[in-house]
């Protein structure tokens, strides 16, 4: 199974939280990362994004049909995340749009790191394979690597 966290671009300082909107430089982190994710997403895979404005606005730019799921918001617990992602069993690949630490707590977790969340730049993913009861680090991609 593959499992690819991607943290929301960057967004406004403000409040109320969920309510936050990428910045310009956001919607051009979500862009470029979109044309590097969309063409090597796997056929299948869910994408689950919480309902924050600044995550659903990172996933738009993918141009692909997605679910929110309230449970993804900020704050959410690593079992959440692996739970909506049914990992390490689903059948298809899992795409989770979301915030820190919770992600790199995920990260941490799935690495068997004693580190309890690492971070990760906004607009970054994380993308992980389940294979014979092993976890393996495909991939970890910060938007700066993609700019132009």
């Amino acid at each position: 199974m593959e499992l690819i966290l991607w943290r929301h671009a960057e967004a406004e300082d403000g409040f109320p939280d969920m309510a936050r909107e990428l910045t310009n430089k956001g919607h051009r982190q979500a862009k470029q990362m979109a044309a590097w994710l969309k063409p090597r997403l796997p056929q299948g895979t869910r994408i689950l994004v919480s309902p924050a404005r600044r995550t659903q606005q990172t996933v738009a730019a993918l141009g692909l049909d997605f679910n929110t799921v309230d449970a993804l918001s900020p704050g959410a617990s690593v079992e959440t995340i692996l739970t909506a992602a049914d990992w390490p069993d689903a059948k298809h690949a899992a795409l989770i749009v979301g915030h820190q630490p919770t992600l790199g707590a995920v990260a941490a977790r799935l690495l068997d790191s004693n580190i309890w969340s690492l971070s990760t730049r906004k607009g970054a993913l994380w993308w992980f394979t389940a294979r014979r009861g092993e976890v393996v680090l495909k991939a970890m991609l910060p938007p700066e690597l993609l700019e132009e």
